[in-house]
C-alpha cells in the first residue's frame, strides 16, 4: 500500500502545475464512469424475478451483489467526505426488491459523484486511507461487475459492457457518443 501511495504521489508531483487533478479526472472519466454505467445497466436489465438468482448456492444472489456495491460506495465516499456512512450493510441488507436495490445503487453513485466534485488530487493524496477509498470506488465496483456479468450471461442477458462494445464496433458512433447514449439509457430518473 505504501508503495502504491508513493508511486501515485510521485506521478502527481511530476505533472505540470497546469494539469491539476490528473489522478481524479483520469480515474473518474476513464475507469469510474464506465463501471458505474455497467453496474447501473446490469441492475436495469436483470429482470426483477432474477434478483434472487445465484450461480451457485454458496454465492451471493444478484441483488446481494448490487447491494454490496451500494454499501461499499457509501462506505468509501463517506470516508472521502469525513462523515459517518449513511448506508451501512445493515441497511443495504434490508433492500429486497429490484426497485429498492436499483434505486439505492443509483443514489450511492450520486453520493459518490457529489463527493468527487469536492475533491482534488491533493486531498485524495493526503493519506493512504483517502487514496484507498478513492481508488476502491473503481476497483471494487469492477470486481463486482465481473461477478454480475456471469449472472446476466447465465440468464441469457447481454451485459451492458458488451452492448457498448457491440455498438462501438458498428462504427457509426464514437465511443463518447455510445457512452452518452448508454448513460442516458441507464441513468434516467
Amino acid at each position: 500500500m505504501k508503495t502504491t501511495f508513493l508511486l501515485i504521489a510521485s506521478l502527481i508531483a511530476a505533472v505540470p502545475a497546469h494539469a491539476q487533478d490528473t489522478l481524479k479526472t483520469t480515474n473518474i472519466e476513464r475507469y469510474y464512469n464506465p463501471v458505474k454505467l455497467d453496474l447501473l445497466g446490469a441492475a436495469s436489465v436483470m429482470p426483477a424475478d432474477k434478483y434472487g438468482f445465484k450461480l451457485d448456492p454458496a454465492q451471493m444472489d444478484f441483488g446481494q451483489w448490487i447491494n454490496h456495491s451500494t454499501e461499499r460506495n457509501y462506505r468509501d465516499c463517506s470516508t472521502l467526505r469525513g462523515e459517518p456512512n449513511p448506508m451501512p450493510k445493515a441497511k443495504t441488507d434490508l433492500l429486497q426488491t429490484k426497485a429498492e436495490i436499483a434505486k439505492a445503487l443509483a443514489e450511492s453513485f450520486d453520493y459518490c459523484d457529489a463527493t468527487f466534485e469536492k475533491l482534488n488530487d491533493q486531498k485524495i493524496l493526503s493519506s493512504p486511507q483517502m487514496v484507498t477509498s478513492f481508488l476502491h470506488t473503481t476497483v471494487h465496483n469492477n470486481e463486482i461487475y465481473g461477478n454480475v456479468v456471469g449472472y446476466l450471461r447465465a440468464n441469457h442477458i447481454l451485459p451492458p459492457s458488451t452492448e457498448m462494445m457491440e455498438e462501438m464496433r458498428k462504427g457509426n458512433k464514437t465511443a463518447a457518443e455510445v457512452m452518452k447514449e448508454m448513460m442516458e439509457k441507464y441513468t434516467k430518473k
